[in-house]
């Protein structure tokens, strides 16, 4: 059967369903137009595969359909839309008696398919922090900022919250308030200190115009940064240094985690610092963290 018959025989059930959920189930428009897109290239790629009938599918012929979605760089999410669109697009068939087995009652949701965060590498870092000129009033401001975002591994909106009050210099750390008003206390870095100091010492008294702001990095008008310049300051700043990966703030939260791991660091201690509620957000980072022990291993194991 040709590859045009085959997805016109695989089309009409499609048809049917769709006008099931319209005329019985009285589905929206959108909710209708978005099972139909997901649908179609889920029938489309089982005729690519040879199948021209339903019937035949197999559970694992769903798999390789939602890791073919996943390679096309979709959101997890996105997967896991198009997986419940297959499900009950299969209920619907089982239920009419078009097909024999409901093959998606056992089918599990693509949640472990969370793309593992871009990360900087140790030099890429240091060469982005060397970027911003701190001779001058705002790089040695952005320098501050940089050091003190991978040194605490802060998300861009905790950092633009951050006071002076927050800051205790000679313990050498800084109070957090995160998601939910949560608050955490992460160690600074001598670094990250030095420059922090430096940068209250040179520049905020020449950026501070308003004496009544305890917000600890201002602008040029004197006042809190926002959170669109601290993405606009990261990306120019890794831009300068040459980095051809897509970079974000939350990279430098992502590789302050990485580093971390990557230097023997507890799990729970960067769950702890980071902030996650739940440990399960922060085992991403282990994905990470084990393809450097598999260099390693290969490396030094003396049968790899």
């Amino acid at each position: 059967m040709s590859l045009r018959k085959s997805k016109r025989r695989l089309k009409k059930p499609l048809e049917e369903f769709l006008y099931f959920l319209s005329a019985e189930r009285g589905v929206a428009r959108n909710t209708l137009a978005a099972y139909g897109r997901d649908l179609t290239r889920y029938l489309n790629f089982l005729s690519g595969q040879g199948i021209t009938d339903l019937s035949h599918v197999k559970r694992g012929d769903i798999n390789a359909f939602l890791l073919f979605e996943r390679d096309r760089k979709l959101a997890a999410s996105s997967v896991s839309r198009a997986l419940a669109a297959i499900r009950v697009f299969h209920r619907f068939l089982w239920q009419e008696g078009k097909i024999s087995e409901d093959v998606t009652s056992v089918l599990s949701s693509p949640h472990l398919w969370k793309r593992i965060p871009e990360v900087l590498t140790q030099d890429e870092v240091v060469r982005m922090l060397k970027v911003p000129n701190i001779k001058r009033v705002l790089g040695l401001r952005d320098r501050a900022i940089l050091e003190l975002m991978y040194a605490t591994g802060v998300r861009v909106d905790e950092v633009s919250r951050v006071k002076l009050s927050d800051v205790n210099w000679e313990a050498g750390y800084v109070r957090i308030k995160g998601k939910g008003g949560k608050e955490r206390v992460i160690p600074i870095g001598r670094a990250a200190r030095e420059l922090a100091q430096r940068y209250i010492r040179a520049s905020r008294p020449r950026l501070n115009r308003r004496a009544e702001t305890d917000a600890l990095f201002l602008n040029k008008l004197g006042r809190p940064i926002s959170r669109v310049s601290y993405w606009k300051l990261v990306k120019k700043y890794a831009r300068q240094a040459h980095i051809k990966k897509l970079i974000t703030p939350h990279t430098l939260r992502h590789s302050f985690a990485t580093h971390l791991l990557e230097g023997g660091a507890d799990l729970r201690v960067v769950q702890e610092l980071l902030g996650h509620a739940d440990i399960a957000t922060t085992q991403i980072y282990t994905h990470i963290d084990r393809s450097r022990l598999k260099t390693v291993h290969e490396k030094y194991h003396p049968r790899p």
